[in-house]
């Protein structure tokens, strides 16, 4: 006949036995289920960035893509809609141009494809009064330049009268090339008019012409100083900074200072150095002048 002896492990004190085999209990558990949490964090991780990804890649995409992938009929009213309420105060309503350049053209000089337009209504174009448009989103820029490019189907253009001949002749004669370059001849106090008929109507560039204040450049706002040695002068600022100030006076001429050696440095808003032709010009003249303006499209 066979015995068996069972031997027990001696316990240690009730509630501290209890309390150490919880723990051990615990332990032993602990490990497995920080495994697989940690095996579910990497795996979220992995489809974040999974998800990220794919998501700059269509972005990118957008971006660089060469033709316009939104050009159906709901797509430019979606872009008029948006035309509207965000380009139409300068360019007009119809892309007709007005402080903004004439959109309403087969081809256009600075977006002469979809990515350069898209380009374009996303960066803004630097050194102009074309901001970035931050606010629309990529599908709704690509909506607009279908828009846009809608409207070179449609003929806008008006016989503008007058005689571009003549009209070169008064701008030759009234000193405006002292100010103005044209073919990168002349001044450069005023905007350069190269490609003006291009970039602004014919209403635009009368008013330009009669009320200067009302159609003002970004840029070439007047200013006035006076040094504390007494000196004064009248221009336009080149470039500001905190500390120094660069103008171009009335004459053409460069001016740096430092802004601690202004006793007066008053910008004129709303005043612009070009004077008003409306008493100046007779109401011919005037049609010549404009329409000689309307005929600089940087063609030559």
């Amino acid at each position: 006949m066979m015995t068996f002896q069972f031997f027990r492990r001696p316990m240690p004190f009730r509630g501290a036995g209890i309390l150490a085999g919880h723990v051990g209990f615990r332990a032993a558990v602990r490990p497995w289920t920080a495994v697989a949490a940690t095996s579910h964090r990497i795996q979220y991780v992995r489809v974040m960035k999974l998800t990220l990804l794919i998501a700059s890649a269509l972005t990118l995409a957008a971006q660089t893509e060469q033709h316009n992938p939104y050009t159906t009929a709901s797509d430019i009213s979606q872009g008029k809609r948006i035309f509207q309420g965000h380009c139409a105060g300068c360019h007009g309503p119809g892309g007709e141009g007005g402080r903004g350049a004439i959109l309403a053209r087969p081809t256009l000089t600075r977006a002469t494809d979809d990515a350069t337009l898209y380009q374009i209504l996303k960066d803004g174009i630097k050194g102009t009064e074309m901001p970035p448009a931050p606010e629309l989103n990529d599908h709704e820029k690509w909506q607009v330049a279908a828009f846009v490019k809608s409207l070179g189907r449609v003929d806008v253009s008006k016989s503008i009268p007058g005689d571009p001949t003549k009209g070169e002749q008064l701008f030759a004669s009234n000193g405006c090339s002292k100010c103005h370059t044209v073919n990168m001849k002349g001044g450069r106090m005023g905007p350069d008019l190269t490609q003006i008929g291009a970039r602004r109507n014919a209403a635009y560039l009368r008013e330009a012409l009669v009320a200067p204040e009302a159609a003002l450049p970004e840029g070439f706002m007047e200013v006035r100083l006076t040094t504390k040695t007494g000196e004064h002068l009248t221009g336009i600022v080149i470039n500001e900074d905190t500390y120094s100030v660069q103008i171009r006076d009335l004459a053409d001429r460069l001016h740096s200072f430092w802004k601690h050696e202004l006793s007066e440095f008053r910008k004129e808003r709303g005043k612009s150095p070009m004077p008003s032709y409306r008493d100046k010009l007779s109401p011919a003249d005037l049609d010549d002048l404009v329409s000689y303006l309307a005929s600089l499209r940087g063609d030559s």
